[in-house]
Order: structure tokens, then C-alpha cells, then sequence
């Protein structure tokens, strides 16, 4: 979950965001944390107590519910797609100077043939861990050489001077929105450790998976802060604009704007892969022979390459691109996670097998959902107009 979750669109939205509303961002941060705390331990719990992915889940629950939030993941799936391709061609234009829809179609193809081919695709697995380890490492190099104004950023993390629910909504829905609320838990399935008794392990790991997201959020805004606060002025808006590399490249010059680059492609196309086949796991709702084997991975490869069509087709900027994903994730998660909250307080007889369902759990998640909701409503013009489109 937390390699989902840190990837093209995290870092894009989260340097664009700092470049907008400055140390006021802090508390988007805080807010996000909370909620993604909140979605991910009720969802990954249920989900595995009742041993079911989360469509079966929610059609044992209410009928054909599970067959609308597959609806809802495969396309918030695809817009988070969409994205990660366009963050790939960011990346190959930080690292190699090429044209980003060119570099877009290089990730797609290559994301292809790395999903079709299993061995390449353990190599990656262990480069890319390589890489983020590098890729913290390198925040953390900025964040300290930048020197933001950490106690301004502290006082706004509680006490804000601006309050934006479109940007707490694009947050969340890039942390824990879409396919990303459900990757770690339908992991657990995959592994064997479902019901009651792994409750506590993944109770831990969903707390820990947010926990990484959060910090590593927080450290990039304040390497991207510093460099705002110095007066440095974030390209947000053209055909190639990087805010993150571009930061980077003012702190570290051209070689560390390179290296960002490698690692920012790197991110994203595992998360072309990842975003795909799980959403692609929720077309089994609609055919139990999409459930495993091969029609699972033409249907993935399908995704990806609806995927790259789309993105080679429209013309918006890469990086408008990967703060929308966001935003739009955010909007459909309150839809899924009111039928989680349904089966939590309704239904923990007959769907969880009898399991007591911690109370306090329910009512932070029920609270997460109405918050959601509210935010998601409040935000839908302004989520809309990252690609330039009135709502």
C-alpha cells in the first residue's frame, strides 16, 4: 500500500500543493493522516476478517453494490493510470530531456512487457526498493539543505492560515483513494492471512503502511517548502512542468535533477503495474474467469494500454494530470466506504461470520465517511478545474 501510495501523483500533488498554499499545507497533511487512518484499518480489517476481496464483500452485503464499486475502482483505476504514465514521461523528460508524451509511451510499452515477463519484473521489485530508499534519502538531503521555516510549518500543521478541501480531498484520494484502499488488504488475501486471528498483524500494518506514507509526505513538503519559501518560483502549469524535479534540481543542480528523474520514472512505472492489476482484479465481480491465469493478465495488459491511448490522446499537462487523479480518487472514496461502514454496523452477524467489530472503529470510520462526503462535495469544481473543465 505504501509503495502505491508514494508514487508519481503523491510527490506531483504534494510539491504542487506547497507551491500554492505555502506552510498552510501542513494541516492538508495532518487531515489526510487522520482519514487515511480511518479508511485503511476499517477496510483492510473487514476485508480480511470475512477472508473476501472487497467486491464479494460488498455484494454479500447489499446485492449488486459490489458490482458498483468495482465500477467506481476501474475507473478511478484508470485516471490513477492515466497519471502514473504521465509521471513516467516526467520522469524520462527530467532524466533524459525527452518529450513527455514520448516518455509516456515508452513507460506503457515497457510496463507491458514487464508484467508479461515474471522474472523482469522481480528485478524491478528489488530495484525500485533500492531507489526509494534513495529517493528518501534525497528528501531528506533537500529538506535539511533548503532550510524551510519548520516553525511556521509546525503552527500551521494545527492552527492553518488557509483552509482547502479540494486539496485535503486530493491528498487523501492519492493516499488511500481508488484501488490504493484495497491493494494491501486483497495482499493479505493473496498470502493466506485472513481471518479473526490476523486481525492484530493487519491492524499494524495498515497503521504502519499510512504511517510511512504521512512521514514521507510531510518531509517532501518541507523540502519543497524551503525552496518556495526562498523565493524560487515552481513551473505548475506547462506541457513538461516537474515541481518536485525542479525544486530538487535548485537544491542538487543538474546531476540531482537526473537522479530524481531515474527515481520518479522508477516510481511510476511500478505503479503503472500495480495500479493495473488490481483494478483489473475487480473485473472479477463481472466474470469469475477474470478471478486468476491468463484472462487476469490480458485484462491488465488491456488496462494499461486503454490507459496509454488515453494519455497519448489528451493534451493536458502531465502534472495537472496527476493532481486530478488525485482529486477524483478522493471523490468516489465516501461511496465505498459507506458500504464498508453499512457492513460494520449492520451486518457483522451474518457477513463477518459473528465477529464484534470494534465500536470505536466504527464511529472514526463513519466519521471519515461523512467528512469525505462533505469535503468531496465541496471540492468537485475545483478537482475539475486542474484539467481545466467547469463543474
Amino acid at each position: 500500500m505504501a509503495t502505491s501510495a508514494i508514487g508519481p501523483g503523491f510527490i506531483t500533488q504534494t510539491a504542487t500543493f506547497t507551491a500554492q498554499l505555502g506552510a498552510a499545507f501542513a494541516f492538508a497533511i495532518l487531515a489526510s493522516v487522520l482519514i487515511d487512518f480511518a479508511v485503511q484499518m476499517n477496510i483492510w480489517r473487514m476485508i480480511t476478517v470475512s477472508g473476501k476481496r472487497a467486491g464479494d464483500l460488498a455484494n454479500s452485503a447489499l446485492p449488486y453494490s459490489g458490482h458498483v464499486l468495482g465500477v467506481l475502482i476501474i475507473i478511478g483505476g484508470l485516471a490513477f493510470n492515466i497519471g502514473n504514465i504521465a509521471g513516467g514521461g516526467l520522469g524520462l523528460n527530467a532524466l533524459l530531456g525527452l518529450d513527455p508524451k514520448i516518455g509516456g509511451l515508452l513507460t506503457g510499452l515497457l510496463a507491458i512487457g514487464i508484467f508479461l515477463f515474471k522474472r523482469a519484473g522481480r528485478v524491478v521489485d528489488i530495484v525500485v526498493m533500492v531507489l526509494g530508499i534513495g529517493m528518501i534519502v534525497m528528501t531528506v538531503a533537500v529538506a535539511i539543505a533548503s532550510q524551510p521555516p519548520v516553525g511556521d510549518a509546525l503552527r500551521q500543521t494545527f492552527v492553518p492560515d488557509e483552509l482547502n478541501f479540494a486539496t485535503i480531498t486530493t491528498i487523501v484520494g492519492g493516499t488511500v483513494g481508488g484501488y490504493i484502499t484495497y491493494a494491501g488488504a486483497h495482499r493479505y488475501l493473496e498470502s493466506g492471512l485472513v481471518g479473526p486471528d490476523h486481525v492484530q498483524g493487519v491492524h499494524r500494518a495498515s497503521m504502519q503502511g499510512i504511517l510511512v506514507t504521512g512521514v514521507m509526505r510531510y518531509v517532501l513538503f518541507l523540502a519543497i517548502l524551503g525552496v518556495v519559501a526562498s523565493g524560487v518560483t515552481l513551473d505548475l502549469s506547462g506541457q513538461a512542468a516537474n515541481p518536485a524535479g525542479q525544486a530538487f534540481g535548485v537544491v542538487l543542480g543538474d546531476a540531482g535533477l537526473r537522479i530524481f528523474g531515474f527515481i520518479f520514472w522508477a516510481a511510476a512505472i511500478t505503479s503503472v503495474i500495480g495500479a493495473a492489476f488490481t483494478s483489473a482484479t475487480f473485473m472479477s465481480v463481472f466474470s469469475k474467469r477474470l478471478a486468476s491465469g491468463w484472462p487476469l493478465q490480458l485484462a491488465t495488459v488491456a488496462f494499461i494500454v486503454v490507459s496509454l491511448i488515453v494519455y497519448l490522446l489528451i493534451g493536458t499537462a502531465p502534472a495537472a494530470i496527476l493532481v486530478f487523479v488525485g482529486g477524483f480518487n478522493g471523490l468516489i472514496l465516501p461511496i465505498g466506504l459507506a458500504i464498508f461502514m453499512y457492513i460494520g454496523w449492520f451486518r457483522q452477524r451474518d457477513v463477518l461470520g459473528g465477529y464484534r467489530y470494534p465500536r470505536w472503529l466504527l464511529i472514526v470510520g463513519t466519521l471519515a465517511t461523512l467528512l469525505s462526503l462533505y469535503m468531496g462535495i465541496m471540492s468537485i469544481g475545483p478537482i475539475f478545474a486542474f484539467l481545466g473543465v467547469g463543474v
